[in-house]
């Protein structure tokens, strides 16, 4: 057990975070599982969902949620199950109201470009030949 203080609080910390990295890894498990036993766009959005969260949290990596999905969509390509688009359609909404010019203050000011410096080399002085 930790003596120092800091080290009993980074003990607390890694206690919490591997409970939740494994709760994590739980989910991705429960919904891959619930995806094979009965694949359906539903399910395969959900486990993609969940990988795509651990990639985020940094608890995998890309290219293992890569793998992973694409295994996933290998089942779901056999199963005849397609994911569904994330654009829903929109049926004729009403027009929009016509928007406002903007007058705001940034976009009053002006952008001043600032002239380019050149960098100026020092030239070295011409050595002068000494006369015999």
């Amino acid at each position: 057990m930790p003596i120092i203080k800091s080290a009993i609080k980074r003990a607390k910390q890694t206690i919490k975070r591997r409970a939740r990295n494994v709760g994590i890894k739980h989910d991705i498990k429960e919904a891959s599982k619930a995806f094979v036993a009965k694949p359906s766009a539903k399910t395969l959005g959900a486990t993609y969902s969940e990988i795509d969260t651990a990639v985020k949290k940094g608890l995998i990596k890309k290219n293992t949620a890569a793998r992973r999905k694409s295994r996933l969509s290998k089942v779901a390509k056999n199963a005849g199950v397609k994911l569904a688009s994330a654009k829903k359609e929109t049926t004729k909404a009403a027009p929009k109201a016509e928007a406002k010019p903007a007058t705001t203050k940034v976009a009053a000011k002006k952008i001043i470009a600032k002239p380019a410096v050149k960098k100026t080399v020092a030239k070295k002085p011409a050595v002068k030949k000494a006369a015999k």
